[in-house]
């Protein structure tokens, strides 16, 4: 590979599932594999690094990642996400031009090519209170800083755990509180299907697993950004019961 990009892409999958990636030839590929049934492990053609996990939690695999990346920066992927080079590119050039910057948040869209949710349509500062809606293939790293800071996942929240969303809003948030400085850029950085774990649904168990995630974040204030939530639009259809169980976190 000739001047290949400073960059990892680290894959969390299961092992029946990692066929479906879609590698960058101008990128590092890191594929942790979840595999606690003892499935077979992939084998790729080429330069691909393969982590086997044998517990599951999308978290653990999201420092794995971490763990093992040795490139300038690096993006988390899933086996469904498609990462777009242009995109890359244009990120690497934002963390050169800032070197305060540890993170970096961009967009994706759907299968039709469009933005699978209403970003932002200025670049900014990242703040607890702007960066709730984050998914983790939306998240380009500045890894030294993030080791330096000791900076992980927390391994009690995401895809795999009891408490399954929050993980990339709790490790935004470990971030700006340790120092460390993020931004968001219009960027499209990747494609990735429509559904994904972090929808917005009225069923109890979300409605519980989300309010868990602001009293991670926001401990005893939890309560208020709950409302403020809520509160900022577009307004978030909990409907009236859900969304008063949801702001006492019950």
């Amino acid at each position: 590979m000739n001047n290949p990009l400073p960059l990892t892409i680290g894959y969390s999958t299961l092992a029946n599932r990692a066929k479906n990636i879609k590698f960058l030839n101008s990128v590092k590929n890191l594929v942790i594999v979840q595999n606690p049934d003892g499935t077979s492990a992939p084998s790729f053609s080429g330069d691909i690094k393969v982590v086997e996990l044998q517990n599951k939690g999308v978290a653990k695999s999201r420092n794995e990642a971490i763990a093992n990346t040795n490139t300038e920066y690096l993006l988390f992927g899933d086996d469904d996400i498609e990462f777009y080079e242009s995109g890359i590119e244009l990120a690497i050039n934002v963390f050169n031009s800032d070197p305060q910057i540890s993170i970096l948040l961009m967009q994706a869209v759907d299968e039709e090519g469009k933005l699978r949710k209403s970003y932002p349509t200025n670049s900014h500062a990242l703040k607890l209170t702007n960066s709730a809606k984050a998914a983790t293939y939306e998240m380009m790293i500045r890894v030294s800083d993030i080791k330096a800071a000791g900076i992980k996942f927390d391994e009690n929240f995401g895809a795999g755990a009891t408490n399954y969303l929050g993980d990339e809003y709790i490790f935004i948030a470990d971030l700006l509180r340790s120092g460390l400085k993020g931004k968001f850029e219009p960027i499209v950085i990747a494609k990735h299907p429509t559904e994904s774990s972090g929808s917005l649904r009225n069923s109890a168990v979300d409605r519980k697993a989300r309010a868990k995630v602001f009293s991670r974040v926001f401990g005893i204030w939890a309560p208020v950004m709950r409302f403020l939530f809520l509160a900022k639009p577009p307004f978030k259809k909990f409907g009236l019961v859900n969304s008063l169980l949801f702001i006492i976190s019950k």
